[in-house]
């Protein structure tokens, strides 16, 4: 499927938008993808629109909690003073939830309880599938409300056992951000959207000098190139095989390997780990000429009074592993599910916060670089709120080249478990207590073993 991001008109310059919550993941995100999997109906717990609301028609006020991992002033409480204002009968609070694995076990465990969490969101697929799963997600398929129809054919990335269970909200977009007057300085091009990972290093290891790292990775991108590559080649070779040991992944590896421990040009992974770097700040005060992260940097980035930065940003693709590599697939797509809860008592007036949201409601957060993909919200409108007052920091061509081009794009249907056995493994690797070879073949080993389960 295609990723297909309005261009702004001369007049519009510019525009930006990615995901998750803290990134992420993802990262957003994450990152941080594939068609979903099926499998999830109603007989697994999960449930179908239409609940009554407890309340209704007699004229009791009803209550509803968000969860979600936009910070309150990045335009998630503005949502909801709007909302508020307008629906004096349905008062929605926000909970913020930090998008990591202990963020969302707090999540998961108000959604199980069916107290306080009536609405939420899922920035990566396979989070979703585990709520599901879990019964805590309303099918969506009567509730009237056309999301094929308002969001596009990326949508149908979120769909699970062929149906919806929560709306995709946003435009969701992984790229490279650079330090553009660092690359002029050092006499480098903005990169071509069909660079590699080798190119990449050379342009690191160039702009890597005292107190300044050529390349710094959010958590929630760390894994784009390999996600990626593996949501083309598929997830699994002819024989049924894992293809969790295939030779672009090997690449790829090794490359960012080098980049930490021969060419210092990226830091170590166990230091950026255990120190917790805060790679969008470094980036934006200097300390980095390029930055792999998503479009949930735009708040920060826009933010000039807490993040003053005098240099401009342009922006490149996520490199592909090898100039002939076929089937990429970009970070990107869909993203910032809105799911309501299916044991919440207040499901009706829960989707009918929902369907506004998605439909304009989240506007606010457009300065946040939270581009609405409905089609009855106004792109220009959301694009001139994002960039109002910065027009000047960006790079206009490669902003509407990378951040608003058409690219193939994907959301990765692996279970948390895969994905957390194959962390547990890479982390070996980058943490040197395990060679190349041996980390491959172990994660192609646990996804067979853990499909099979």
């Amino acid at each position: 499927m295609k990723k297909k991001w309005l261009l702004g008109a001369a007049s519009v310059m510019m525009v930006a938008g990615l995901l998750a919550g803290c990134g992420s993941d993802n990262g957003g995100n994450n990152g941080g993808n594939g068609n979903a999997n099926g499998g999830a109906t109603e007989g697994n717990g999960a449930q179908s629109a239409g609940g009554s609301d407890a309340g209704s028609g007699t004229g009791e006020k009803i209550k509803l909690t968000l969860w979600g991992a936009v910070p309150e002033e990045a335009g998630a409480q503005a949502v909801l003073d709007d909302w508020n204002k307008a629906n004096p009968d349905i008062q929605v609070e926000y909970v913020r939830y930090v998008n990591d694995d202990p963020g969302n076990l707090k999540l998961d465990t108000a959604l199980l309880t069916g107290q306080d969490a009536d609405l939420y969101m899922n920035y990566t697929l396979n989070r979703l599938q585990k709520r599901v799963d879990a019964g805590t997600a309303v099918d969506l398929s009567g509730s009237g409300y056309d999301i094929d129809g308002q969001m596009g054919p990326d949508a149908a990335q979120w769909k699970i056992g062929g149906k919806y269970y929560g709306i995709p909200t946003k435009k969701n977009m992984g790229f490279i951000w650079l330090n553009k007057k660092m690359l002029d300085d050092a006499g480098l091009p903005v990169p071509p959207i069909d660079w590699t990972w080798s190119d990449l290093r050379d342009y690191a290891k160039k702009l890597t000098k005292d107190g300044v790292y050529g390349l710094l990775q959010h958590d929630a991108m760390f894994t784009a190139t390999i996600d990626g590559t593996v949501a083309g080649l598929g997830l699994t070779k002819p024989d049924g095989s894992s293809n969790f040991d295939n030779d672009l992944w090997k690449q790829q590896f090794q490359i960012l390997h080098d980049m930490m421990f021969v060419d210092k040009s990226t830091p170590e992974y166990g230091e950026q780990l255990t120190s917790k770097m805060p790679v969008d700040t470094m980036f934006l005060q200097g300390e980095a000429a390029m930055l792999s992260a998503g479009e949930f940097i735009f708040r920060n980035a826009n933010n000039l009074k807490d993040y003053p930065h005098d240099f401009q940003i342009a922006f490149a693709t996520i490199p592909k592993v090898t100039a002939d590599q076929k089937d990429y697939k970009y970070a990107g797509g869909l993203g910032d599910v809105l799911s309501v809860n299916a044991k919440s008592k207040h499901q009706e007036a829960a989707l009918k916060f929902a369907e506004w949201y998605a439909d304009g409601g989240m506007l606010p957060m457009a300065s946040g670089g939270r581009i609405p993909s409905s089609k009855s919200v106004d792109n220009k409108q959301a694009m001139d709120l994002m960039l109002k007052g910065v027009e000047d920091k960006y790079d206009a061509d490669s902003m509407n080249k990378v951040v608003f081009g058409s690219f193939p794009s994907f959301q990765l249907a692996v279970p948390q478990q895969v994905l957390d056995a194959r962390k547990e493994e890479y982390e070996k690797y980058f943490l040197n207590k395990q060679d190349l070879d041996t980390t491959l073949a172990n994660m192609a080993k646990e996804h067979e073993e853990l499909t099979k389960k």
